[in-house]
């Protein structure tokens, strides 16, 4: 199958603009139990490095079983004085958390592209902001849980273990831990591996706020670290954001126990756009969908239905924009891809994009001699002529990759876009208000978004259906998985 190679680069470029901020990372990096930083029992210590450079940042902590637990047992002991605490003091508490990130929102930011790759815009824009705003937002709930379930009394869960992904460190941290704590819980939370610091750079905002020992530990590691949590006969309530595969293996692990979970797991997300759509405005939602972070993201619109009429149009118009995109030093304020996390993400991603070739596909992509040399890059890609049964329209790639579909009538568009395992997210294109709300109602996703892509706040609910999970966290939806509810 031919490969289509498109080349739009200008004869101009932008001069490289740099975040001057100094951020020190300690060499060693200790876990948070009990309000402390304390060396793991286990002895143990990985790296951790930055995936734009392929440099070491730091040794983070290995937590072994004997430190998950001590970790659940601080959280144990600190419940009972947290969770009688009245809820306008642990506002007080979750207020002071949100300002002092939004003191040190540049240092955080920083940090989340060095760990992770993704571009310092995205960090610094989106992702930190919206930390502070879900802390703000559950503080604002503390004190009103009696009028957030109407007719039932309220009660803490308990000890919550919370284990989260690479693609959003902070974000998924402050999702998890904001709700759990507004409502009385304790919590124990386990960062992905390669993304642990600024988890960990959370510990400190919790030490100058005064947060009460044991109420939130952070404890750091690989899958042994959080099956050794999950499993935890002291554990109440398991939050997992990650892979449907991991999720299943958690829920078999947990059948039986009494424990409470929610699960946000993959998705393969579909974005419509029908001929009435403003064309320009649905291919900045598809760049915002899958591009700009690299497509890890769960809910990306990785799968593209374009109305028969327009897809010549669409394609040229994506074309162009891919070129585009600027792939670079994640820390420079101009680019719009960093790196892929880890050298193990990138292979999965070339794996995919060479089974679609080989399937068939027709793949569309840049210049890839515009790549650093030294990193883990992707360029930005995408197929024409794929069939619903080809792997990379089926299966979740987490990257830079979008299938490209075509629809002639609105119930096709609908029955291919639920044709899928997943039911995350979606996308509906079009300039009728009656045509937006007929479709959205069909669709088999948790979040809908119409005439828009990638956009979330505090006060709404996100979570899936089918193999995406379920759950909610966000809005009043997600006070729910953190309290359990009696009668008035």
């Amino acid at each position: 199958m031919t490969i289509a190679t498109q080349d739009t680069s200008t004869e101009w470029d932008y001069s490289p603009a740099l975040d001057s901020t100094k951020v020190t990372i300690e060499q060693k990096n200790k876990l948070y139990i009990g309000g402390k930083f304390v060396s793991p029992r286990s002895r143990a210590w990985f790296a951790t490095t930055n995936p734009a450079t392929e440099k070491k940042l730091a040794d983070i902590a290995r937590a072994g079983k004997a430190d998950v637990n001590a970790a659940v047992f601080a959280a144990k002991t600190a419940l009972p004085k947290w969770s009688r605490l009245s809820g306008s003091e642990r506002a007080k508490y979750l207020y002071r958390i949100a300002r002092r990130i939004q003191e040190r929102a540049r240092e955080f930011a920083i940090l989340e592209t060095m760990d992770g790759g993704k571009p310092i815009k995205e960090s610094r824009d989106v992702d930190i902001p919206l930390v502070a705003q879900h802390f703000f937002y559950y503080a604002g709930w503390a004190d009103k849980l009696a009028y957030a379930f109407p007719g039932a009394s309220s009660s803490p869960v308990g000890v919550c273990a919370q284990i989260i992904p690479w693609n959003f460190p902070l974000l998924m941290a402050s999702w998890k831990l904001a709700p759990a704590l507004a409502c009385g819980n304790t919590c124990v939370l386990k960062p992905a591996e390669t993304t642990s610091l600024t988890a960990l750079r959370l510990a400190e905002v919790f030490q100058e706020v005064g947060l009460p020992d044991g109420v939130a530990n952070i404890i750091t590691g690989e899958g042994d670290t959080g099956r050794f949590l999950a499993e935890h006969k002291a554990v109440h309530k398991v939050a997992f954001t990650g892979s449907t595969e991991v999720g299943k293996l958690l829920m078999r692990q947990t059948a039986g126990t009494g424990k409470k979970r929610t699960l946000e797991l993959g998705g393969k997300s579909a974005n419509i756009i029908f001929a009435d759509a403003a064309i320009d405005q649905a291919v900045e939602g598809i760049i915002s969908g899958i591009y700009f972070n690299q497509g890890h993201v769960c809910c990306a619109g990785s799968r593209l239905f374009v109305e028969e009429s327009i897809l010549e149009e669409v394609i040229h118009k994506l074309t162009r924009r891919l070129g585009s995109l600027r792939v670079g030093d994640p820390l420079d304020k101009n680019t719009d891809l960093g790196a892929v996390n880890s050298k193990e993400q990138l292979k999965t991603i070339e794996r995919y994009i060479r089974c679609g070739v080989e399937e068939g596909a027709e793949l569309h992509q840049t210049n890839t001699s515009r790549l650093p040399k030294k990193g883990n890059w992707c360029n930005p890609c995408f197929f024409t002529d794929v069939q619903p049964s080809h792997t990379i329209a089926r299966e979740e790639i987490f990257g830079p990759v979008l299938s490209v579909m075509t629809f002639r009538t609105p119930e096709e568009a609908i029955a291919r876009a639920n044709n899928s395992p997943y039911g995350l997210a979606a996308g509906v294109w079009t300039n009728k208000g009656a045509k937006i709300f007929e479709v959205a109602k069909k669709l088999d996703a948790g979040i809908v978004w119409c005439n828009t892509y990638n956009k979330f706040d505090a006060a709404s609910p996100f979570g899936g259906f089918k193999e995406s999970g379920f759950g909610r966290e966000g809005g009043v939806h997600g006070l729910r998985p953190y309290v359990r509810l009696g009668g008035v």
